[in-house]
């Protein structure tokens, strides 16, 4: 069964930085890439950066280049976000997914398997 469980969400002000974590109970799990995507209020869901397991290929979107990190930790199954200097136009729900293919990371269409997300809200 594949489940993935994101944390890591909060408040926090403009320039400030959280870190997002998503245990991935996935199997095999090294077959797997995974992104991280975001929905804010009003907003269609974008993708925010994703990387292949094995391969740690990785890819962001043009808005979070230079202050947003994906990074994963084999061994403990977890995906990370690092996000710093937040602004509050980065306020949304994010979401982790997975796929089974290294292919269009950037389409959430390409993600068979979703978190049930995690908030993050950017004061001005």
């Amino acid at each position: 069964q594949v489940q993935l469980e994101e944390s890591g969400g909060g408040l926090v002000q403009a320039g400030g930085s959280l870190t997002l974590s998503c245990v991935a109970f996935l199997r095999p799990f090294g077959s797997f890439a995974m992104g991280w995507f975001r929905q804010a209020p009003g907003k269609e869901r974008e993708f925010v950066a994703a990387i292949t397991w094995n391969l740690g290929v990785l890819s962001y979107a043009q808005s979070v280049k230079g202050r947003f990190t994906i990074s994963r930790d084999a061994f403990k199954k977890t995906l990370y976000l690092s996000m710093n200097n937040l602004q509050p136009e980065d306020t949304a729900v994010y979401f982790c997914a997975a796929t089974t293919t290294t292919l269009a990371l950037e389409d959430g269409e390409t993600y068979d398997y979703w978190g049930q997300g995690t908030q993050v809200t950017v004061s001005s």
